[in-house]
């Protein structure tokens, strides 16, 4: 796929040279000479540019990239700015940061493919780190609801999936089961390769590696991991 990200501070230059690393086309745009060539050796293009000047801004392939990013940090004049030009020239999927909830609500306005959060997303994630000590992965729905991937706790281990009562005791609904499996590559590396469970027949136990995929509140959530 091919993106360009507009912003190429701590945030947008890992983003620039993470999706090259995963071999999609990367055009980078700074105002900042330094910051464009400290990256443009990682990525496809990479431009000195005034993304708030009209006319510059005319000059990107706009309409032939799958997604244009504005990873423009704490200014929120430039910020709003890049974002309305590229709704005027009529680029489709624009994907935004927002650095405060103002900024995330002026943005709210323009009806973008996606608001991004780092900072408030890298904040959550250390506090689900420390409060549940596990690789949790989290999915927001909305304010209240989310899908949450988990490794199985200790105190569940061998029990029955009919057992658990997730939904009736905690308001979680289990969507999938992960199992892993122990494989060897062509060089006799091991490795472990997840399969997904959708059903759940009553004499499925659960297994010390598996992971559960459940849907419901985050407070609901809480209230399930600490009766653990």
């Amino acid at each position: 796929m091919k993106y360009i990200i507009i912003g190429l501070g701590n945030y947008g230059h890992v983003l620039a040279e993470e999706f090259s690393v995963l071999g999609h086309e990367v055009i980078g745009v700074d105002s900042n000479a330094g910051r464009v060539d400290n990256i443009k050796e990682k990525i496809a293009a990479a431009f000195v540019l005034d993304a708030t000047d009209a006319q510059s801004l005319s000059v990107l392939p706009l309409q032939s990239v799958d997604a244009v990013i504005v990873a423009i940090g704490a200014n929120f004049g430039a910020s709003v700015r890049v974002v309305a030009l590229l709704k005027k020239w009529k680029v489709k999927h624009i994907y935004a940061r927002a650095y405060d909830d103002v900024h995330r609500s002026v943005l709210e306005a323009f009806g973008l493919e996606r608001i991004l959060t780092p900072e408030e997303d890298a904040a959550r994630g250390l506090v689900r780190l420390v409060e549940f000590g596990r690789n949790i992965e989290v999915f927001k729905v909305d304010a209240d609801y989310y899908v949450i991937k988990f490794p199985i706790p200790k105190k569940l281990v061998g029990y029955y999936v009919n057992e658990l009562k997730l939904e009736k005791e905690f308001g979680l609904k289990m969507l999938a089961l992960k199992r892993g499996a122990t494989l060897k590559n062509a060089v006799g590396i091991s490795f472990t390769e997840y399969s997904v469970m959708n059903e759940f027949p009553e004499n499925e136990q659960v297994q010390a590696d598996d992971r559960l995929v459940c849907y419901g509140r985050y407070s609901d959530f809480r209230k399930f991991w600490k009766a653990l």
